[in-house]
């Protein structure tokens, strides 16, 4: 493996050196490169589609999951399709993420469709990074979709960020919670250049006392664009909390359009946005302990993304 490639891995996977001993699987260039499965997580093939079924046994606790995607090679149009079957009283981490390296002028995408069936009384936590680089003129595009069933008394965190360098973006999330259900879902986001970034968040709280969190942080440069249109819809007892906060920098265009919508009496659903530069009197502070403009920017947006 190229030092280029596993850089690309650290960065969207937290991966160094070789694969995990855990259960893993890697998709490079548009094809299946190398899985390992576990006695309790099985990673299949498709047979169908591209793409791999990912198995957790019931009761299966502390295992790690990684399933990162590299694109290296200018011109790849990549499409996969990942389905979860998380067991019943499982709890397991799973680590996700494309990176694309684009040294050509022909455009890399990638479309990744991952789908979870999480059962009663599962957790899982999620982590997915986006990230492009490379000194060619061709196009970084991600577009990923996540579709969440969750049953009763189920728990998901699902962290989701784009790092930086992807040319254009269309994430799509949706979630349908069953009863006592949790879902936390955090993204972040960084755009600059002339890059597109278009997020919707769809969650239906089906079930009695189902619970969603969403909040985004973002931040715009240059003469970037930025959509984030989140819903949570209430049709049971419920609660949702939508929270939108975004820095804006040069001339970016940013909107933040949530939505929400109870069709219970007891559907308590609250949503909060702001969009705004950075504060000068935090850039005039950092600067007197001898940062210069752009240094003191850096450490304001990378606190705001942490």
């Amino acid at each position: 493996m190229e030092q280029m490639e596993k850089n690309l891995l650290k960065t969207v996977a937290d991966i160094s050196g070789f694969m995990p001993g855990s259960a893993f699987s890697l998709r490079k260039n548009g094809a299946g490169v190398e899985r390992h499965s576990t006695e309790h997580v099985k990673i299949l093939a498709k047979t169908d589609k591209p793409g791999i079924d990912i198995i957790v046994d019931d009761n299966t606790v502390g295992e790690s999951i990684h399933i990162p995607v590299i694109l290296t090679d200018s011109g790849i149009q990549d499409m996969v399709y990942n389905d979860f079957y998380i067991g019943e009283g499982a709890d397991v981490e799973i680590v996700a993420g494309c990176g694309i390296h684009n040294d050509g002028c022909d455009t890399s995408q990638h479309d990744g469709i991952h789908t979870f069936h999480i059962g009663r009384n599962a957790s899982i936590t999620y982590t997915e990074k986006h990230y492009g680089e490379g000194s060619g003129s061709g196009g970084r595009i991600l577009n990923p979709t996540t579709v969440i069933h969750m049953e009763e008394g189920s728990f998901a965190k699902m962290d989701m960020s784009q790092i930086k360098g992807v040319d254009s973006t269309f994430r799509k999330t949706e979630a349908n919670l069953g009863a006592t259900a949790k879902l936390v879902i955090n993204e972040k986001l960084m755009t600059h250049g002339e890059q597109k970034a278009h997020s919707d968040v769809t969650v239906n709280l089906n079930g009695e006392d189902s619970v969603v969190q969403i909040v985004s942080r973002s931040v715009g440069k240059d003469t970037s664009v930025q959509v984030f249109h989140p819903i949570a819809v209430g049709n049971n007892r419920s609660r949702a909390h939508i929270q939108c906060d975004s820095i804006i920098m040069g001339k970016a265009k940013i909107s933040s359009i949530p939505e929400i919508a109870a069709n219970h009496v007891d559907a308590e659903i609250i949503h909060e946005a702001a969009i705004g530069k950075i504060n000068n009197d935090q850039l005039i502070k950092l600067q007197t302990f001898g940062l210069n403009s752009e240094e003191a920017e850096k450490v304001i947006v990378d606190g705001f993304l942490k």
